[in-house]
């Protein structure tokens, strides 16, 4: 009886030890700084439309320090870069997930003192470009969709959990990076410029007329 008596006693002393070894949260490392150092995919039309996502393809359950949507949105805007002169390209965000799933923790007496339990993070993404004519007929399109699955432990501190929240996203974008380029350069070939830049008009012919006695007037 003594026995149980002094390990009842001694669990609010052990808890609030467990409470105080609880790291700080860390600042975390800057986000992606962007998508411009990488080449441009230079499209033959002559406008990129940004399309906002449709209803449901969006899920983020929080904490989420790096929302995907935002990331895929910013990838379109650096990376797609119009060059023609007519027609245009729509992205599309077709599915934008960040989710958490709790695990179940192990049972006996240490798993009162694991902390919060542990979680599977996962991060969905899919996105779509469309080559649209002048009357917005769709003429082409291509896909790419990744995935990435992270798992924290039970008892993991709130900066851990931050991180991997950061990081799994952050994971989830370069893979879509790679496969949005390869797709692009797959299947929209034809509407792809390689090493082409943006020119600027050539500026229009002055106008000349001869004035009485031969000065020239501009």
């Amino acid at each position: 009886m003594s026995t149980r008596r002094h390990l009842l006693l001694s669990l609010p002393c052990l808890m609030a030890a467990c409470a105080a070894r609880e790291e700080p949260l860390a600042p975390l490392q800057p986000l992606v700084t962007g998508y411009r150092h990488l080449t441009p995919l230079r499209l033959n039309v002559l406008e990129i439309e940004i399309g906002q996502p449709l209803p449901g393809t969006i899920q983020v359950i929080e904490p989420a320090p790096m929302r995907p949507e935002v990331e895929m949105r910013r990838m379109a805007e650096q990376r797609l870069v119009p060059i023609g002169t007519e027609g245009r390209a729509r992205f599309l965000i077709t599915n934008a997930r960040f989710t958490r799933q709790t695990l179940a923790q192990s049972g006996g007496i240490s798993a009162m003192f694991a902390g919060e339990p542990g979680e599977r993070l996962a991060v969905e993404l899919a996105c779509r470009v469309e080559i649209l004519s002048g009357d917005g007929t769709r003429v082409a399109f291509v896909e790419a969709q990744v995935q990435r699955l992270q798992t924290v432990a039970d008892g993991a501190s709130g900066a851990t959990r931050r991180q991997a929240a950061e990081e799994v996203v952050r994971q989830a974008m370069e893979a879509m990076n790679v496969e949005f380029e390869f797709q692009l350069r797959r299947t929209l070939r034809a509407w792809l410029a390689e090493g082409a830049t943006p020119t600027a008009p050539a500026p229009a012919p002055v106008e000349r007329e001869d004035l009485p006695g031969g000065a020239p007037r501009i």
